[in-house]
């Protein structure tokens, strides 16, 4: 798919949008065509491809990101961009009531990048969100934080995962 947004092809449907709020100062860029045939019969359905890239500072510093998408939507691009725009923010996740835990697997665990079969994507999906429950028990109030501390640590994840939580009191 990348490959077919490189060069000089020419992409029909483009939109942008520039967004400055919450310390954050992005470029959003959607770009998208219509689905080359060996695409379209892989993914029955699939009538666009589509590349959204965001561009700017979080926070005060660089942030860049580029999401590939297929996609049987037809609609125009301005209102596309809008919808791959909410999904990736916390208001998509408050208005669906994901309590977060969606938002932050599909952002900081790239979810959504991995092609399980069966019943493995729902398996993962479960095993993610218990991970990402045994960082919260364990304090961690950043998940990438989390991850890094852990991911070398053996002794340490297994001594997440035998912790008893702390009883609530009111």
């Amino acid at each position: 798919m990348r490959s077919q947004f490189q060069g000089k092809r020419k992409i029909p449907f483009v939109a942008m949008d520039h967004e400055i709020s919450h310390g954050r100062v992005m470029t959003w860029m959607f770009r998208a065509k219509q689905a080359p045939e060996h695409i379209a019969q892989a993914w029955i359905g699939t009538s666009w491809i589509v590349k959204v890239a965001a561009t700017g500072t979080r926070d005060g510093r660089p942030f860049q990101a580029t999401h590939l998408f297929l996609a049987s939507l037809r609609t125009t691009p301005e209102a596309f961009l809008q919808l791959v725009r909410d999904r990736w923010s916390n208001r998509f996740a408050e208005a669906k009531g994901y309590e977060g835990w969606q938002w932050i697997r599909d952002t900081q665990l790239h979810e959504d990048a991995h092609h399980y079969r069966g019943n493995g994507a729902g398996a993962m999906a479960k095993l993610r969100t218990a991970a990402l429950n045994l960082l919260r028990l364990a304090g961690f109030q950043s998940i990438r934080a989390g991850m890094q501390a852990v991911m070398h640590d053996i002794t340490g994840l297994l001594a997440m995962v035998r912790r008893q939580p702390q009883p609530i009191t009111c």
